[in-house]
């Protein structure tokens, strides 16, 4: 494994430490062996499931369940899966970008890998024996079994560890009877083997179980749940009655399954928001042809502004996940690498460097998410009233894509989440806010530097305003934790609107450093529709920032220093040169209409 050469920023150090465009990797990086990987997947997707979509709406969960078996022929279930497993071994940039590619043609894939790749394999690759890994983990990577994950229960949903279900060990030690229901499991319906977890007696947490689905041992399906979208994902309510399950088959130790369901989580959130990438590349170029094709006024409508302007914007929203997404999967690749150089093993390495970066992965499925709403919405509308009909690919698209909102724990959880383990981290040292933090309210008291900096650089007024949107975060959430301390997490909408100012930092920095990098690489003139996305993006998100610091700060702060952190914010979110938008839009836009795609 070769030696990490880049400078590693920690998880969350984005806000407080300045990343180099050569530090960050991007979708343009890729080796060959992973732009083939890439070609063979999209080869597949088009060949497989596109052609199918239609089918997909029909809750043809056979369909589903045929398509995931030869993506385990394919060895694409194994991705992740070390060789030893049965599965292909490679790195976690090449486990996002085969879960990128799988994922954009239908939700009812989408959800059936993402469960059966990720919650429904890794609890046992990683907090498995070897005895378990060796018997279950080579048949969940080539596709022999498949993988469901059983831990939402009626009563307990964003609170995972409320669950009832119980395990109850038999009077000769050998078995533990599981009871109780479980409810939205992805793959119910034809799954092999499930993750499960109960609580023993009295315990504080809830433990992991594998359990093998056998009808004979006290399991029993609901019918498949009526759904608003991914119509042949197989979701259904699993009971457990008395269900016996041995003793080995314990997931790590008892008491640690919460451990384990907010580990898998992490994960599971990175991967989503891969997923949620091509849909919206798919997404974007049906929009671009149809309005290509389009004419109205003796004119196609993609010549017509308004048109521009929300292809621009789709273009833009993407272009940003993907290059946020790719570089938080290379930090973790890289986190899991040194681990290993440090000797930790398989389990270890994997489990930390996931986990070192939970904050990331948070903005991620939140960003991603939100963006691919946003997508499918506007695609409908380019598609006027032919996007509201089912025989046009749009509305599944919008109908799929809104669950990606809800699962792996629900935007507004990964929102507080995501401020929250920060407010940790800090507290930890990991990352060190306080001091940047009063170094903000050293300069609000000070008096403001009116020369005028040169910008000569590309993107460089683009760096400053985002060096000044981190102490808008500094500023709002430094003066929250000063004011309530552990209470913080209380103050729900404060959280939210710090968690706002946090996502749109590290999505804009993302996109102005990858463009920063190719610039370098490809020079200028190639790169100025991505300069343009992330010109307007960055735009975007000075404006939603000063919205949602004013809120945060509205909610706590009164009087001289109320006063004082508005004249800093207004400082903080002020441009020397205001984009022209209009401009911008008009370059990404001009660009998708003679490409005919997605094209960045």
């Amino acid at each position: 494994m070769e030696t990490i050469k880049r400078d590693i920023t920690r998880g969350g150090q984005f806000l407080v430490k300045e990343t180099k465009a050569e530090d960050v990797f991007t979708p343009e990086d890729f080796t060959e062996e992973q732009q083939m990987m890439k070609e063979s997947v999209q080869e597949f997707v088009d060949r497989e499931v596109w052609p199918k979509k239609e089918e997909f709406e029909k809750k043809n969960y056979k369909l589903t369940e045929e398509i995931m078996e030869k993506i385990g022929e394919l060895g694409l279930l194994g991705v992740a899966v070390p060789e030893e497993y049965g599965g292909l071994g490679m790195g976690f940039v090449s486990t996002m970008m085969v879960c990128d590619y799988i994922s954009g043609a239908t939700g009812s894939l989408a959800t059936a890998f993402g469960a059966h790749t990720g919650i429904g394999t890794l609890p046992i690759l990683l907090y498995g024996n070897e005895e378990q890994k060796q018997k279950y983990v080579p048949k969940l990577a080539t596709g022999e079994w498949f993988g469901a994950y059983c831990l939402t229960e009626p009563g307990a949903g964003s609170d995972a560890n409320s669950g009832k279900t119980k395990a109850v060990l038999t009077e000769d030690g050998k078995h533990y009877l599981i009871s109780g229901q479980k409810m939205w499991i992805s793959n119910a319906g034809f799954a092999d083997v499930f993750i499960v977890f109960a609580r023993i007696e009295d315990d504080k947490y809830i433990t992991g179980f594998i359990v093998e689905n056998d009808p004979d041992n006290g399991i029993t399906m609901g019918e498949e749940e009526k759904k608003l979208g991914i119509h042949s994902s197989s979701t259904r309510q699993v009971f457990f009655n008395d269900t016996k399950v041995p003793v080995e088959n314990m997931l790590s130790e008892r008491g640690n399954g919460f451990k384990i369901a907010m580990n898998a989580l992490n994960v599971g959130r990175i991967k989503l928001a891969a997923a949620c990438l091509d849909a919206q590349r798919r997404v974007i170029g049906e929009s671009v042809r149809y309005a290509n094709e389009r004419v109205q006024f003796k004119t196609p409508i993609a010549q017509f502004g308004a048109i521009k302007s929300k292809l621009a914007e789709m273009a833009t929203g993407c272009y940003v996940d993907e290059s946020a997404s790719y570089r938080a999967a290379k930090d973790i690749e890289d986190r899991i690498a040194m681990r290993h150089e440090e000797g930790a093993s398989h389990q270890e390495a994997e489990l930390k460097g996931v986990e070192e970066y939970a904050i990331e992965c948070s903005i991620l499925k939140v960003a991603a998410s939100e963006d691919c709403q946003d997508c499918t919405d506007e695609g409908i509308q380019i598609f006027g009233g032919m996007g509201f009909s089912a025989d046009t690919p749009m509305e599944s698209a919008w109908r799929d894509a809104r669950i990606s909102r809800i699962y792996e724990g629900t935007n507004e959880i990964n929102r507080m989440l995501a401020v929250g383990m920060l407010v940790k981290k800090a507290m930890k040292g990991h990352v060190d806010l306080l001091g940047p933090a009063m170094k903000v309210q050293e300069e609000l008291m000070g008096i403001p530097d009116m020369e005028t900096p040169d910008f000569s650089e590309v993107l460089s007024e683009e760096k400053a305003m985002l060096a000044k949107l981190k102490k808008v975060f500094l500023m709002v959430a430094g003066a929250g934790v000063q004011k309530y301390g552990p209470q913080l997490e209380e103050h729900q909408q404060l959280l939210m609107a710090a968690a706002d100012i946090l996502i749109e930092i590290y999505m804009a920095e993302s996109a102005i450093l990858r463009t920063e990098k190719n610039v370098k690489r490809f020079g200028e003139e190639a790169q100025k529709e991505q300069i343009a996305m992330a010109k307007l993006n960055l735009f975007h998100a000075v404006e939603k920032i000063n919205t949602r610091a004013k809120e945060g700060i509205g909610s706590f702060a009164e009087g001289d220093e109320q006063r004082m952190m508005l004249m800093g914010l207004k400082r903080f979110t002020k441009y020397v040169n205001l984009p022209n938008l209009v401009e911008l839009r008009n370059t990404i836009a001009e660009k998708l209409t003679s490409e005919n795609k997605y094209c960045f």
